[in-house]
């Protein structure tokens, strides 16, 4: 089958359902599976399908950003897996960024007793932050009515005061050629702000955000650690070239 057949073939398969396998197309085309593997690859470059695990799908819109309660019932356990391990690498003393973010606010508390200073843009961090006696800065800024968090110029600046051992950052994206985004360009400026502003950033995350891309860039994936509550092999390959990342199991 030539080239052009094998593509064709591919995209009226996505049209008639959402995604498909490489196993399903190494049977339909008797093609090799490196061969469909470049076929996916240069279809994704042409904007025709997206490429996921193990397969391919149709292009999804730019996620959607969900309310902070949709965000905080998702994937809960998860979250606290990573929001864990996240806490775990802080040290007594440090000064942290915690993003306005359900993962981020998992973690506040595995903070007690390290005797941390926080700054947040997240107005639903601040009552936990009170009740575990943490010594806890909010930045400036317009509140978001669906996140709760504090963006725009007057957030962005108010960073410039602080600068951070540490930062902890919630995403919606997590793609190996798009790296890191958000729904919110404002949003997503504090975020790369913030994690210019520390001396470690590190991006928690559940696998659920794993090959969505959103609205506004943060930054590449080389620019933050990653920590996550799982990946598949493929998946995990791809991010480790560009950066560092601890899968968390349990």
């Amino acid at each position: 089958m030539l080239t052009t057949e094998r593509h064709q073939l591919i995209l009226n398969l996505l049209k008639e359902k959402q995604s498909i396998k490489i196993q399903e197309l190494v049977e339909l085309t008797a093609a090799s599976e490196s061969t469909i593997r470049r076929d996916l690859t240069e279809l994704e470059e042409l904007q025709k399908l997206e490429r996921v695990f193990g397969g391919a799908s149709r292009i999804a819109p730019n996620v959607p950003e969900p309310s902070l309660s949709d965000k905080a019932a998702k994937n809960l356990k998860e979250k606290q897996l990573v929001a864990r391990y996240a806490a775990s690498l802080v040290k007594t003393g440090d000064s942290l960024f915690l993003d306005a973010g359900t993962t981020t606010a998992q973690m506040i508390p595995f903070l007690i007793d390290k005797d941390v200073t926080v700054v947040t843009n997240g107005l639903s961090h601040l009552e936990a932050l009170i009740e575990h006696g943490i010594t806890s800065y909010l930045t400036g800024g317009f509140i978001k009515s669906r996140t709760g968090a504090l963006v725009g110029p007057q957030a962005t600046q108010s960073l410039e005061n602080y600068r951070f051992d540490k930062s902890f950052l919630g995403v919606n994206g997590i793609h190996p050629s798009h790296g890191f985004t958000t729904p919110d360009p404002e949003e997503a400026a504090v975020k790369r702000r913030a994690g210019e502003l520390s001396r470690s950033c590190y991006v928690l995350a559940d696998q659920s955000k794993y090959g969505k891309v959103s609205f506004a860039h943060i930054f590449d994936l080389s620019r933050s650690a990653l920590i996550i509550d799982g990946l598949p092999d493929e998946a995990l390959e791809e991010i480790e070239r560009q950066t560092t990342i601890k899968v968390v199991t349990q």
